[in-house]
């Protein structure tokens, strides 16, 4: 299976959604995932933050300048150009929040953070060397923003011959 090589870390990445249109962002893994030594990025949890154009602002209810509003967010292995469906298996994290400032609700209608277990072993294993961050929201409002912080927990780890060459066929056969 998997020997560890790092203790668990953090990657960062803020998306910045300033309009209606799909906004993408990526991580560079390429220091981490080596073919060669068949080392892959093995990630525990991924967590989404929603903010608005102030960082001081508490929440995103009325931060974003608009009434109401729904903002989706997904961190994908390949790179598909667009939102997905949940049953790509491209898709590492997905969230979306839901929010109506009128009547102070906000509702996530997606299970985030996505987490792959408690234990040392659990983990989602990607060996591409990048991550694709796609988002979107409904509405906007003028010189406002939302901005999504994206916060990837993973370790390096070295698979086996087999389980690499399983993951790579299988991100490949993704790709189709």
């Amino acid at each position: 299976m998997a020997t560890k090589k790092t203790s668990m870390f953090t990657l960062t990445e803020r998306l910045t959604l300033d309009s209606t249109a799909e906004t993408f962002a990526t991580i560079d893994l390429g220091s981490y995932v080596d073919v060669g030594d068949r080392q892959a990025l093995q990630v525990h949890s991924v967590d989404f933050i929603f903010q608005g154009t102030n960082p001081q602002a508490v929440g995103p209810t009325g931060a974003f300048g608009v009434s109401s509003a729904a903002v989706g967010v997904q961190v994908l292995d390949l790179n598909r150009g667009a939102m997905v469906f949940s049953n790509d298996r491209a898709l590492i994290a997905s969230g979306v929040l839901q929010f109506d400032s009128d009547a102070f609700l906000s509702q996530d209608s997606d299970l985030y953070p996505d987490n792959y277990g408690k234990g040392s072993d659990d983990g989602r294993y990607v060996v591409n060397d990048q991550l694709y961050i796609v988002g979107r929201t409904t509405a906007i409002g003028a010189n406002e923003a939302i901005n999504v912080t994206i916060r990837v927990n993973a370790s390096i780890v070295t698979l086996g011959a087999k389980d690499f060459m399983a993951i790579a066929i299988q991100s490949t056969a993704a790709d189709n």
